[in-house]
Parts: C-alpha cells; structure tokens; sequence
C-alpha cells in the first residue's frame, strides 16, 4: 500500500526558513540528499548540507541550480568532533545565526569494528554524539528562530539495542567488540548501531523536555536499501537485515525521505508530538523499556555533556 503522502502537495511554502541538512551528499543516493531536493522546490531561503565529499557536493549543487541556487556545502567529518565544531561555526557565520529546521541526517550503519577520531566506538560517534555537538551549537539559533525543529534520523533497531541497559557507558571509548551478539547476528556491530540508535531517541526525549521551544522529533525512514548506508555491506549482512525485517515494505529512496519531510515541516502540533518517536508517515512508535526510561535519558545527556565540555 502506498504512502498517503505526497511532497509536491503536503509540504507548505518554506518562504523565509533555512535548513541545515547533515550527511546530504552521500554518494548519489541518499534519503538525505532526497530530502533537500524536495525542500528546494517550496521555495525556503537557503538550504545549507553537509558532508565529506566536496567533490559529490559540487555535483549535487550544479545539478540543482537550474531551478534553486540557494543551496551551500558546509564540509564536516562526523567522525571528528572538531571537524563537526568547525563545521557548525562556518554555518552560523555564513547563515548569519539563523537556523529554523536542523535534520540530522548523517550515519553509518553496521560498518566494521572501529574508533572515531577521538577514540569513542564509530557508530555511537557517528550517530549520535557528533549530532549532539552540532545541536548544542546550533541551539541558540533554533531557539531565535521561534518556531525551531530537530529532526533526528533514528531506526526501529533501537529496540535490538544491548540488553544489558541499552548503552554501555563504560566501554564507549573502545571498539565495543566484546558487546555480544545481537538476536539477528553473530557480531556486535548490529549491537552497537542499536545502541546509538537508542541514544538519538533518548536524546530526543530530553531535548523536548529541556528545550519545549524547539520540537524534536526522532523519525525512522523505512526500510530503505541501495543507499550509502547498506552500499558496504556484504550479502551476508543484507540477508541478516531483510531476515530481521520481514514485516516491513522495502521502500525507494524517495519514499525512505517522506518520514524526515512530513516531521521537518508538518505545522507544530499536527500530528506530532515534540520528544516522540515516528514510522512512515507520521506513525507514532511505541517505546522500549530502555527508551522510556528517564534515568537513562538522563544518564546518556549528563554524559554526552561532559564529553563534549571541551567543544561547547
């Protein structure tokens, strides 16, 4: 059965927003490339997107032009949190502090064992306390804007994350190898994506309840594949994915953006609660016993705050 949304007529004239869209280049398919091509043709301001290639961004942007030239790269490697800290303080300078819609877009899904630059495991680093970052930065400028939003991309695996308390704390500052294995396969690697996973819901929750001015939103895409985020996987761990999901539809990279652009620009209070979680199109999702629980939201803010203390 088809989405019940359509781009063309469900998003509103964006007349005056800016957008700041991370992960938006990645290679040539991407939900958030998508995603920006969509916001482009209702007229907002300016969309700023960020990425590693600026090769791939170049490209993206020339492709756009004929029709919207309001689009600008701001480089930025996830991976590095000063890279990240760089990158936030290039955008507010050149959008002159204004920022109305942040979506979160950039991650890595299941990729091997490995540390980031600043030695925290990939995937949490990634995925969520890069994010984390450039959100704290960006703060002041969604709070100005009056009717600020966050879109922060999550996925149902965050109820496959680790079940002994859904983040593990104490090893984050390694590779997590010894985690365990997951219930859909014999490596952590599907652990430690649920695990940040978990972290961008929880993450979510608290921002709606320390910041009510700014919504918040945590959405799932779908099951989307042929993208960069499955594009390293073997056929193996494609099989292991589709055998975990056989419920869901697999859906086309168009489709796997409509979730992140209904939740970026629905009017405030249509169908969306700030601090939830989203399915396609606007589909509540219920929480985990790990999701739900404010102890550990709170626990994963106060320690994302003390790791970025060097950065804010």
């Amino acid at each position: 059965m088809p989405f019940r949304y359509n781009p063309d007529k469900d998003i509103p004239d964006l007349s005056g927003k800016v957008f700041l869209v991370t992960g938006g280049n990645s290679g040539t398919a991407g939900v958030g490339k998508e995603a920006l091509i969509q916001l482009s043709k209702h007229n907002p301001k300016r969309i700023y997107f960020t990425g590693r290639n600026t090769s791939s961004a170049n490209t993206l942007i020339a492709s756009l032009q004929p029709t919207f030239n309001n689009l600008t790269f701001i480089p930025m490697d996830q991976t590095s949190l000063t890279s990240v800290s760089e990158g936030a303080k290039l955008f507010l300078e050149k959008s002159e502090q204004q920022l109305d819609v942040l979506i979160c877009n950039a991650g890595v899904m299941a990729i091997p064992l490995g540390l980031s630059k600043d030695g925290y495991e990939i995937q949490f680093a990634v995925n969520h306390l890069a994010h984390a970052l450039l959100i704290n930065l960006c703060l002041p400028a969604l709070r100005k804007s009056g009717e600020g939003r966050i879109v922060l991309l999550t996925s149902l695996a965050f109820k496959s994350a680790p079940s002994n308390g859904g983040i593990v704390f104490k090893d984050l500052k390694s590779t997590q190898a010894n985690l365990g294995i997951s219930l859909i396969s014999f490596s952590s690697k599907f652990l430690t994506y649920g695990q940040s996973k978990l972290a961008n819901v929880l993450y979510a929750s608290q921002l709606a309840k320390r910041y009510p001015d700014i919504t918040t939103i945590a959405v799932h895409p779908g099951l989307v594949m042929g993208t960069s985020l499955t594009g390293h996987m073997g056929l193996l761990d494609k099989l292991v994915i589709r055998g975990a999901t056989l419920k869901l539809k697999n859906i086309s990279v168009r489709e796997g953006a409509f979730n992140t652009l209904w939740a970026a620009t629905k009017g405030k209070g249509e169908g969306m609660r700030s601090g939830e979680v989203y399915e396609p199109v606007g589909k509540r999702v219920e929480g985990t016993k790990f999701s739900m629980d404010e102890r550990l939201q709170e626990e994963l803010w106060g320690w994302t705050e003390r790791e970025l203390g060097g950065y804010s």
